[in-house]
């Protein structure tokens, strides 16, 4: 099948507002595009319903290289809605494409996810949790979607949230959202069992902070986390820090909550 180029505004750029194009830059001089194309185009074909692939000769079509920044090749590029979504330079093997073309190329369940994201910031939890879980039905790779249908368990399941965290693995993009609700799902765990905790002069200061960080209370639960920090560092492991982190990594670094407990929590690191 010829995939070359005749027309890069009609076949890529407007084109990608209907499907996902992925454009390999190539030339006949270059040996690593000579490796590559085959692969591409066999995924090309393996995944039609998918994605188009496009071929653009550099040689040809200069003025195209030259508009893309194209500065080494083979170049492969993934427009959607007329713009380059992402991109990988060199000769990849297959499994490798395979992973990058999972992140490059958006999701057919895109727009009931972000319902779902929708719906939960609009505190109906219950019909958010209800999308999040048929998209993580039909795409059960769905980090995004895993992550944020453990949110909606966080409080009254605890357990379902770490679950459905498992299969998160450090270097994905949602691996921090994921420690975050890890760290905050187990927290939660201890007041079902508060005898699971060590038995300590701070632990009652623990628990408190703990409870306030369930009930929203996030400046009473990094003021009391906080003085565990400073009189007993070591209790549960160093909870009281990992805490302090999970909720600044929850509430993110711009909030005003955040700002204004930072440098305490910094401060009490070297008591």
């Amino acid at each position: 099948m010829n995939y070359e180029v005749s027309d890069f505004n009609e076949e890529v750029v407007k084109r990608s507002h209907t499907v996902p194009v992925l454009v390999d830059f190539w030339a006949e001089w270059c040996g690593p595009c000579k490796m590559l194309g085959p692969v591409i185009e066999s995924l090309a074909e393996r995944h039609r319903d998918r994605w188009k692939l496009v071929k653009v000769n550099t040689e040809v079509h200069q003025d195209i290289a030259r508009q893309y920044g194209i500065q080494g090749i083979p170049n492969v590029k993934m427009f959607v809605d007329g713009e380059v979504r992402d991109e990988f330079t060199g000769a990849l093997p297959e499994p490798m494409i395979e992973q990058w073309l999972k992140k490059a190329l958006p999701s057919p369940m895109a727009a009931q996810m972000a319902e779902a994201l929708r719906l939960f910031e609009a505190g109906q939890t219950g019909a958010a949790r209800t999308s999040l879980e048929t998209v993580l039905a039909a795409e059960p790779d769905n980090e995004q979607a895993a992550v944020c249908l453990a949110r909606t368990y966080l409080d009254e399941d605890p357990g379902r949230s770490l679950d459905l965290l498992k299969p998160i693995e450090p270097g994905t993009e949602y691996h921090d959202s994921a420690e975050v609700l890890r760290t905050i799902a187990g927290l939660f765990l201890y007041l079902g069992a508060p005898e699971s905790l060590e038995e300590d002069p701070i632990k009652p200061v623990y628990v408190q902070a703990i409870e306030h960080l369930r009930s929203g209370a996030y400046d009473l639960a990094l003021q009391r986390f906080i003085e565990v920090l400073e009189k007993n560092r070591a209790y549960d492991d160093d909870g009281a820090r990992r805490s302090c982190v999970a909720i600044f990594g929850m509430l993110g670094e711009s909030h005003p909550t955040t700002r204004q407990y930072r440098r305490a929590f910094s401060n009490a690191l070297y008591v």
